[in-house]
């Protein structure tokens, strides 16, 4: 009974040792915790739970407490709000291995939803784990205000462009984001790293209207859409669009 017991024992053991070594190396890979030892993430991940997420199913919703902010192990998740007519905008999508809604670990309650949009992982990293962990690592805290910052400054151009801009001028930027070689004016080709409805609703219009852009880029010869790929014929031209200076 003794060695059965033991047995169950050792196997519990290797299994939490397994489970800590997972989100360990999930969080190495996030730009926040680059640097830190493998003793400090350890200590971070005594604090996080791992949760899978089928594609539209919520992490959280508005108004709810915050219990902490994620980083992403596995696939995209979209943060968004709900219009007055019921429509939601995504305004953020966070890919493998991004973290997000750091800044809510200073409220109370979660100012926005986040939405899986695909199948994914996330690692849940508690508030007040982590919390304690900044006590005790005020470098740390440095990194979390670079990570908030970058995320602020991605909201601050998304508001940017809904403001008086032409579609065309939305897409084509946006476009040109998801290639050096298209930023430069040059011919490329790339797959669209998310769904086109999230697109839409990431650039502000409804999934009618952007396909209607894409038809009349692809008309005047500017890209060519096959699928999820897109093929930019005339990258100087897509520049010009969006507004782009030399």
């Amino acid at each position: 009974m003794r060695v059965q017991c033991a047995s169950l024992d050792a196997m519990r053991d290797a299994s939490l040792d397994h489970h800590l070594t997972v989100l360990i190396a999930g969080l190495r890979q996030c730009r926040m915790f680059a640097g830190l030892s493998s003793e400090d993430l350890a200590t971070i991940a005594e604090g996080c739970r791992i949760r899978s997420l089928e594609k539209r199913e919520v992490l959280f919703r508005e108004g709810e407490p915050v219990d902490g902010f994620h980083v992403i192990q596995l696939g995209q998740v979209g943060i968004f709000f709900v219009t007055p007519d019921g429509r939601e905008q995504i305004f953020s999508v966070f890919r493998a291995p991004e973290s997000f809604a750091e800044a809510a670990m200073a409220m109370d309650r979660y100012p926005a939803n986040a939405m899986a949009l695909e199948y994914s992982r996330v690692i849940l990293v508690r508030k007040a784990h982590f919390r304690d962990v900044l006590s005790r690592k005020p470098d740390l805290a440095l990194q979390m205000l670079a990570s908030m910052s970058l995320h602020l400054k991605e909201l601050l151009r998304l508001l940017q462009d809904s403001r008086g801009r032409q579609v065309e001028s939305r897409l084509a930027e946006w476009l040109l984001r998801q290639s050096p070689a298209a930023a430069a004016g040059c011919p490329a080709v790339f797959d669209l790293p998310v769904a086109k409805n999230v697109l839409a609703s990431q650039i502000g219009v409804t999934s009618e209207t952007l396909s209607r852009t894409f038809a009349r880029l692809r008309k005047e010869g500017v890209i060519r859409v096959a699928g999820s790929r897109i093929y930019v014929l005339d990258g100087a031209r897509l520049r010009a669009y969006a507004g782009a200076t030399a």
